[in-house]
């Protein structure tokens, strides 16, 4: 543990403290009193208000878009299910910027649903909303399809026996079976929306604003580090109450009803309303998740011969120091090394995790692994800025500083993905080759990591997509002449004019390339077994 707790400690916990020091600390005095004059002007109340709001509103509509899909993909089998599933989850691990982005070209000015029934869809918060569907569509299929799919359907098939209509057979049986399982998705969904950044920096404009936003806007905008330092402690206290009511769910959940083997629950659609369900789902996948992809790819193909794309090669002497081009080199190298040092640091605490002699410090540092998913990124970035700026942590203008940002944002998904495979490595496997002579390091090279081999490259994959797409604190510690993909297609969203329009769109699509390209090797490598994040 000693790794990863001096990583965390250096790398998250010193930077986050540093930002809220520096806003709330002057003169050696602590200045409490700030919080109490931030949380009394309107703006920030309004803030909060539209932050909570649209969480609520985007997580009931994600869960009323995306529960028919769960159940399909969980009792119907049907041709190209596979390749479907991986359609899916394409845009959960694309980034936010990218997603902003497509949905830009879709309803935005000269969009595709540009003035549909005479609303401009890019002026209201629907636009916001169902980007975020579109983002979190596949966190609702895979944790609940994923036990819908274990239960046994002989238990609401006897309800339907016993003269209970087939809704009040689902509401009495199943529903109480799912109620752990919709409640987890509900709070990750939740999470990623009360945190969002990319999505409503592109889409919300000047109107629209979550905490993220706002901490991003009074901190390289209006330079108020006290009122950011407040929001990121209300942020903060937030996503530790939404983590710890999902840790709760979460052991609920491993009490549900019996289950069975999933791969024996799925059959054909029988009768017009399964088939047109079935229908509905296809439908919905193309229309709400493969349509604003394909409006990206369209724009950014508008220029005659790839002009777009050629372009990028281009110096332009203004934002950028270099051609945007080298974005993609930039940001392939930086989730490379992210990866590295993801692996190495979520391993071994996956590792020590599973050891049966783990104290409760260790258990403890298990949930603790998982607040840089919900912790603003803006703060750790900017965190970076201002305390790893002195012997013998001066970093700023070492280029392993966005690596290492990017790395804290792949770590949980790389122990997350580990540890139900170590848990299930039987330690007598490892004493008897303890006994037989063999060193620690002999133990695990021959007897954990076969056994491992396919979890850590899953892990591996995540860890470079969540990477790859990184932007809330990679926007900030990003050198000029080092820009990635994200930072560059937001600078280019930025500027007036077609030619950047058009740009930001061809190197989105390069970016959604990259990432599909990664989950389809995920998909590859995906256990039957393994059914959800």
């Amino acid at each position: 543990m000693a790794v990863p707790v001096a990583f965390f400690a250096v790398f998250f916990a010193y930077p986050v403290a540093a930002i809220v020091a520096r806003g709330l600390k002057a003169d050696g005095t602590w200045h409490l009193g700030r919080i109490g004059e931030v949380l009394a002007q309107s703006d920030v109340r309004h803030v909060l208000w539209f932050t909570t709001w649209q969480a609520f509103a985007s997580t009931a509509l994600t869960l009323l878009v995306a529960l028919p899909g769960a159940y399909v993909f969980a009792r119907f089998d049907f041709p190209g299910k596979h390749v479907l599933r991986a359609v899916v989850t394409v845009p959960f691990v694309l980034p936010t910027v990218v997603v902003g982005t497509a949905f830009l070209a879709l309803v935005g000015r000269g969009g595709l649903l540009d003035g549909l029934w005479g609303v401009r869809l890019d002026t209201t918060v629907w636009a916001i909303l169902l980007a975020h569907v579109f983002f979190n569509y596949a966190v609702v299929v895979r944790t609940v399809g994923g036990l819908w799919a274990q239960l046994d359907p002989r238990q609401e098939e006897a309800a339907r026996m016993l003269g209970a209509s087939p809704l009040k057979a689902w509401r009495q049986v199943t529903l109480p079976a799912l109620a752990p399982a919709v409640a987890a998705a509900a709070l990750m969904v939740f999470l990623f929306t009360f945190t969002s950044f990319g999505v409503v920096q592109i889409l919300g404009g000047p109107t629209f604003s979550t905490l993220e936003v706002e901490i991003y806007r009074q901190t390289s905008e209006i330079f108020d580090l006290s009122t950011a330092a407040v929001l990121t402690m209300i942020q903060f206290v937030a996503v530790g109450a939404i983590l710890a009511v999902h840790a709760w769910t979460v052991r609920r959940r491993e009490t549900a009803l019996r289950l069975v083997d999933a791969s024996g629950t799925a059959r054909r659609p029988r009768g017009a309303g399964q088939w047109a369900l079935l229908g509905g789902v296809l439908g919905t996948v193309a229309v709400l998740l493969v349509l604003p992809l394909a409006v990206l790819v369209q724009r950014s193909l508008g220029a005659p011969g790839f002009g777009y794309y050629r372009a990028l090669t281009r110096e332009d002497g203004g934002v950028f120091l270099v051609p945007p081009i080298e974005a993609i080199g930039n940001s392939l190298s930086f989730a490379v090394a992210a990866t590295l040092i993801a692996v190495l640091i979520g391993g071994l605490a996956a590792v020590a995790l599973t050891r049966r002699d783990a104290g409760r410090f260790v258990r403890g540092f298990d949930a603790l692994l998982m607040l840089p998913l919900g912790v603003s990124a803006v703060t750790v970035g900017f965190g970076f800025l201002i305390s790893l700026d002195e012997p013998p942590l001066d970093l700023r203008s070492s280029w392993i500083l966005v690596p290492l940002a990017q790395a804290l944002v792949g770590v949980p998904f790389v122990v997350r993905t580990m540890l139900p495979v170590l848990r299930a490595v039987d330690v007598r496997l490892r004493e008897a080759a303890s006994v037989l002579g063999a060193s620690p390091w002999r133990v695990w090279r021959e007897v954990d990591l076969p056994m491992v081999r396919r979890a850590l490259l899953i892990a591996a994959g995540f860890a470079f997509a969540v990477s790859l797409g990184e932007f809330g604190a990679t926007v900030f510690i990003a050198r000029p002449d080092r820009p990635t993909l994200p930072v560059a297609v937001a600078r280019l969203l930025g500027r007036p004019g077609d030619l950047n329009y058009g740009q930001a769109m061809a190197l989105s699509t390069i970016l959604m390339v990259v990432c599909a390209v990664a989950l389809l090797v995920l998909e590859r490598l995906r256990t039957d077994r393994t059914g959800e994040f």
